[in-house]
């Protein structure tokens, strides 16, 4: 039996349904059924004006993000699938602050509601820096099925995993 190496934290019968679908050479059918369509946002650009638009819509009035950009450097494998970072630098006698969030290129082919899932998270962070309870409200705020599409995005990363199309 394959460990789900993404799944440890859920219940037991979540997984071994899990493993019924991998024995069955079903989880990838499963996953084409529910998300058929792989968008289309392949550049920093077209990221960036996606980001920037459910910001808009969202958190208007967080604090502005310098930089968005898909990242080859981020690790799939240790769980950094996306990273919001603050920088912050003194010049001279002021200080200047910098919000950055970097997305792993596993995203470029995906379905738009995994990488909406993932840029929904990065963005939370703009206003929660912890995985709490507020947080994940701002998740669920921002995207309704969040949970779902976690669980769902956890399943992928498994099929890639297994699959080898993740080394």
């Amino acid at each position: 039996m394959a460990h789900l190496k993404y799944l440890t934290g859920y219940p037991v019968a979540v997984k071994d349904q899990v493993h019924t679908l991998i024995s069955n050479n079903k989880l990838a059918e499963y996953l084409l059924k529910k998300y058929p369509v792989i968008h289309d946002i392949r550049s920093n650009k077209a990221l960036y004006a996606y980001v920037i638009n459910i910001k808009n819509h969202y958190i208007r009035k967080s604090d502005p993000l310098s930089k968005i950009v898909y990242d080859d450097k981020l690790d799939v494998l240790h769980q950094a699938l996306g990273l919001h970072s603050f920088v912050a630098r003194v010049q001279g006698s002021m200080l200047k602050a910098k919000n950055e969030i970097r997305i792993g290129s596993v995203f470029k082919q995906v379905p738009i509601e995994f990488l909406r899932m993932i840029v929904v998270h990065e963005l939370a962070h703009i206003k929660e820096k912890q995985h709490n309870k507020a947080f994940y409200k701002l998740c669920v705020h921002m995207e309704p099925d969040y949970h779902q599409l976690e669980f769902d995005v956890r399943l992928y990363l498994t099929y890639l995993e297994i699959s080898g199309a993740l080394y």
